[in-house]
């Protein structure tokens, strides 16, 4: 049976025993109009949805299935259309900070030393570069330490002088050379007869000797009195030392800028290459060597730098650059040495006596052989190592120094200060090892601190 305004067959006949058909029938048209309603705005939402650009479909939603849901639609309610989306906000990558300044680059090198170099020296650069040079040669760091360190010894003892003038020096080589003359019985009238004679420089050699001022004048002087005078090898270069060893006879031992001993440097130079170079620069003469900028500064460095130490403080250096390497770590053993053998003795750094004789450390420690457990050949042998390392891993080193903190009760100290007085033809007063450290020491902190005040305005900038 066909339906009838929309109405099956069970209902139609249900309407007619129950006489409701004209409501029943009025629902069912309203349904049907509401149905066909829904059917249309879903139609009209759909075309809207698949013409809409993709941005916009993917902003509806989600139901519960995930997928983009449609709005609700209430029937007899008059669907506003779907407002305008905003435009795709464009997501901009932000602008680099604007960079800082950047804080200069550490100094290195010649710039380091330049800049840790004293106000008041001359010629800043050439100085640097041979302070660094020489660092640099001899295979250490180049750092604010072991400039500071080397500064600090130059302008001490010669104020950034290559050949400084040594005062008195006339009257010192007068003084040796009378010395000389008496030893050697030469004629006072056959002396002053010879000085008298012109030199090759076209003064005589009295001239000479009275304007004397500096040690490199005083040098050159002796070889031509060598060279010569009928009797100058008598004077200055008798027997074994021949012309290029006069230093032997020199009354003044050290020279250059940081006044280092010409032995430690003819030394120097029979095993290292580069220092033979800078002999063969000066005419082959290891006191022209010294004497000068370059040469001076390369062997006064190396004789205060080139070796290891386990000092805590660097004064104990600066010590043993006046009074031999491992002098200060020598005298805090002697000191340990003393305590232990109840003796009194020189507190000097020097373990041995090379004139022969027994020194008194030698004889402090065979006094306590037996409680070191070591033969007199053992101390011995361990007392020759004085001027190396190889000392402090000795085992009379590390014996004594054992006993002596137990007797003490404490660590004693490693190293002190030498207790030395200096002696020299060149020093007036009462000058000693210790007050050459200390000062030294006092120029080598004001270095450190120009170091810090460069780094602070390093950062600040």
């Amino acid at each position: 049976m066909r339906r009838r305004n929309g109405l099956g067959p069970g209902v139609f006949l249900s309407c007619i025993l129950l006489g409701g058909c004209g409501t029943l029938q009025e629902s069912a048209q309203e349904s049907a109009q509401e149905s066909a309603q829904e059917s249309a705005q879903e139609s009209a939402q759909k075309s809207a949805l698949e013409s809409a650009p993709m941005e916009r479909r993917q902003e509806l939603p989600a139901g519960p299935s995930g997928a983009a849901s449609m709005p609700v639609i209430q029937p007899g309610v008059t669907q506003q259309p779907l407002p305008e989306l905003p435009p795709p906000v464009q997501v901009l990558t932000p602008l680099p900070a604007p960079p800082l300044i950047p804080p200069s680059p550490a100094l290195h090198g010649r710039a380091l030393a330049e800049a840790l170099l004293p106000p008041s020296v001359r010629d800043r650069a050439g100085w640097a570069k041979d302070i660094a040079a020489a660092v640099e040669a001899l295979g250490l760091p180049g750092n604010k330490e072991n400039y500071c360190a080397a500064m600090a010894v130059t302008e001490q003892v010669s104020s950034f002088q290559a050949d400084p003038v040594v005062p008195g020096l006339a009257a010192i080589a007068w003084k040796e050379i009378e010395t000389r003359r008496q030893r050697y019985h030469i004629p006072r009238l056959a002396l002053d007869a010879a000085l008298d004679r012109t030199s090759p420089n076209g003064r005589s050699y009295r001239q000479r000797i009275d304007s004397l001022r500096t040690e490199k004048q005083m040098s050159l002087l002796y070889g031509d009195i060598i060279e010569g005078l009928p009797f100058g090898r008598q004077l200055f270069g008798r027997q074994l030392f021949g012309r290029q060893l006069l230093s032997g006879y020199n009354p003044v031992r050290t020279g250059g800028p940081m006044q280092v001993s010409v032995a430690f440097a003819r030394e120097h130079a029979r095993d290292n290459a580069h220092a033979a170079a800078l002999v063969r620069e000066a005419g082959g003469d290891v006191r022209s060597a010294v004497f000068s900028r370059k040469g001076g500064l390369y062997f006064g460095i190396a004789h205060l730098l080139d070796y290891p130490a386990s000092y805590q403080e660097a004064r104990y250096r600066f010590a043993d650059f006046n009074a031999g390497r491992y002098s200060s770590r020598n005298a805090a053993f002697q000191q340990a040495l003393a305590l232990l053998a109840r003796v009194e003795m020189d507190l000097d750094g020097d373990l041995l006596d090379y004139g022969g004789q027994p020194s008194a450390t030698w004889q402090a420690a065979r006094k306590l052989s037996r409680r070191l457990g070591l033969s007199d050949g053992e101390i011995l042998a361990s007392l020759k190592l004085e001027k190396s390392e190889a000392f402090g891993r000795s085992p009379l080193y590390q014996k004594v120094m054992a006993m002596a903190d137990g007797a003490a009760g404490r660590h004693l100290p490693r190293e002190i200060l030498p207790r030395i007085r200096l002696q020299s033809p060149k020093i007036h007063g009462k000058l000693s090892t210790a007050w050459f450290a200390e000062k030294v020491d006092g120029r080598y902190q004001q270095c450190l601190q120009r170091a810090a005040n460069l780094a602070e305005a390093a950062r600040e900038r």
